[in-house]
């Protein structure tokens, strides 16, 4: 076996430490659910598991290391990042219609939100340095095929963050039921998911780790 299981255990303890920390995608995932019903979050977060895979398979073939190597590359994927989300904070404040709410579902394509957890995830810096510091320290040349080690455990990191964030989507969607049948929830849905999405721009454009 590439991995050993105490290998495994050691970085399933890790990687659920993290999972419970609110963080980009946890509050993508809640303000996603809030606003647009569970069927999209879960779209959200399965582009989130995406770019996980895509920042692992970098860290295995160290392409990741440029990040940690060259404070220019770094800042360019957090700009890019920042840009981003603000894009979509201002999309989401524009959007008169896109987040009415029928029956308790908005009409928003699954695609979209797929691409929009995939793109969050692979612009947002710190999850490629998490993956650089902390596969070095669990994957072992002296096992064979690096690739087949950093799967395995990205397998069980997206594993574990599926079922935390899972949770969180599914326990918001029973508060953005409730708030369905109140009057003005659309606007106040819009306005919540806008600003999350701003937020996390402003926290990614000032998060200066220089």
């Amino acid at each position: 076996m590439p991995v050993t299981l105490s290998t495994i255990l050691l970085f399933a303890a890790a990687s659920l430490a993290l999972a419970v920390t609110p963080g980009p995608d946890m509050l993508m995932c809640l303000s996603r659910s809030i606003a647009q019903g569970r069927q999209t979050a879960f779209a959200a977060l399965s582009g989130i598991v995406t770019g996980c895979y895509v920042w692992a398979f970098a860290a295995a073939f160290g392409l990741a290391s440029l990040l940690a190597l060259s404070p220019t590359a770094y800042d360019v994927v957090r700009f890019a990042g920042a840009a981003y989300l603000a894009y979509l904070a201002w999309q989401t404040f524009r959007a008169k219609d896109a987040f009415g709410v029928s029956s308790g579902l908005p009409s928003v394509a699954w695609g979209r939100a797929y691409r929009q957890g995939l793109m969050t995830n692979l612009l947002n810096p710190k999850i490629a340095l998490f993956f650089l510091a902390l596969f070095p320290q669990f994957v072992d040349p002296a096992h064979g095929n690096m690739v087949a080690q950093a799967l395995i455990l990205v397998s069980v990191f997206n594993v574990i963050g599926f079922g935390i964030n899972g949770s969180v989507i599914l326990a918001a969607s029973r508060f953005a039921s409730f708030l369905a049948r109140r009057p003005g929830v659309a606007r106040l849905q819009r306005w919540f998911l806008g600003t999350v999405f701003g937020g996390l721009a402003l926290r990614l454009a000032l998060d200066d780790r220089h």
